[in-house]
């Protein structure tokens, strides 16, 4: 007699008191396939509802920018800044919900890490400091990234109170929560580094200040919107820097995790920016940085980073080190992950040629139409 071990992965859980049928969650992935004015396309819908009628039981939204001033990062990113962008995200999360799925939307203010912006000429940040590394040629973009104007505390107030109007927009749209970018480098981020925030009023010095506008941001969100799941992104690596780390270490990850779960945040999601999640979750001490936050804060937290593999999947959950795998190249090659684990079958090779020479949906698939030919 034989009897089959299911993954644990395949296990359903709640997340921030939303009920997920398992623990597989789509990670956010730009794919700048919006129409020019922000607005989701059929196209997108059909991309999304794949991801759940594959099995994921949920799927975070590519990084959406929220107001039509300076957040937005990439031409053809989405918004939800208007009423048409309402309405496209509505035909895109009640695919998604027929399939089975949840969605959340993930709010991205891109700072000074923009690169694609119609609505202004010129790029913001927590202080005048031009990024390091180059714009991406992938998203459209090229050259050196131009040096950001300071953020007055005024148009601090602004942006968290686009925020806070992105997240009503996306309950309208019919997303099941709001994921606070505050990773990968972009603006909360740059709030968060040490090099780019060189202010000297209550955002900058200390840990403490550093983490005080996603903190605001945070808490924002969640009185917005205080019927759906509220979560945070966050990461020590960055889109154009993949080395940097907090400074403080354990240290400061334990500020930053108390600070955002004391502002309302319902989840975390640990952020590897495309590594394996063990080259950017041990601490110095050898714990990983997604068990200490479980630790701090007694939410649950999702990783990423290689979350296909299912060795190091199974290790993640049994562990103690996460509750939820989000996945972005696994998923891109395998949309029908979760059912491909539960059969048994093989998974897919991620192919680079998906994403080139631009990360849009129309390649992605025209890859997948070449592929069957």
């Amino acid at each position: 007699m034989t009897t089959t071990v299911e993954h644990p992965a395949l296990a359903p859980t709640t997340l921030g008191g939303l009920a997920l049928r398992n623990r597989y969650a789509v990670a956010p992935m730009t794919r700048v396939s919006a129409a020019p004015d922000g607005t989701p396309t059929g196209e997108m819908a059909d991309y999304y509802t794949e991801y759940a009628r594959g099995g994921f039981g949920l799927v975070l939204s590519e990084g959406i920018y929220p107001d039509t001033a300076a957040s937005q990062g990439y031409f053809n990113q989405p918004g939800l800044a208007r009423d048409e962008h309402v309405a496209g995200w509505r035909v895109v999360t009640a695919g998604v919900r027929a399939a089975g799925g949840r969605m959340i939307a993930q709010l991205m203010h891109a700072g000074a890490i923009s690169q694609g912006n119609p609505h202004r000429d010129h790029t913001v940040g927590p202080s005048a400091v031009q990024p390091r590394g180059e714009k991406m040629p992938a998203y459209g973009g090229s050259g050196p990234w131009a040096e950001p104007r300071a953020l007055t505390t005024a148009e601090i107030d602004d942006v968290v109170e686009g925020f806070a109007a992105a997240a009503r927009r996306a309950r309208q749209a019919g997303f099941d929560g709001v994921e606070v970018h505050a990773a990968n480098g972009y603006l909360l981020d740059q709030f968060l580094t040490d090099y780019t925030n060189r202010r000297t009023d209550s955002y900058g010095g200390s840990v403490d200040g550093r983490i005080r506008l996603t903190a605001r941001v945070v808490t924002a969100v969640a009185e917005a919107v205080p019927d759906l799941v509220t979560g945070v992104r966050l990461s020590q690596t960055k889109v154009n820097d993949f080395t940097y780390r907090w400074p403080g270490g354990r240290d400061d990850a334990e500020v930053i995790f108390a600070a955002v779960a004391e502002a309302g945040a319902g989840y975390l999601h640990i952020a590897s920016e495309g590594r394996n999640w063990l080259e950017t979750a041990k601490l110095s001490d050898g714990e990983t940085i997604t068990a200490l936050a479980r630790k701090v804060t007694g939410l649950p937290v999702i990783a990423n980073g290689g979350m296909h593999d299912l060795a190091q999947a199974h290790e993640v959950l049994t562990g103690g080190h996460a509750d939820v795998l989000s996945i972005g190249h696994g998923a891109l090659a395998n949309p029908d992950l979760p059912a491909r684990v539960a059969a048994s079958e093989p998974l897919q090779e991620f192919d680079r040629a998906m994403v080139s020479p631009t990360v849009t949906v129309a390649n992605a698939r025209r890859w997948r139409e070449s592929r069957q030919a």
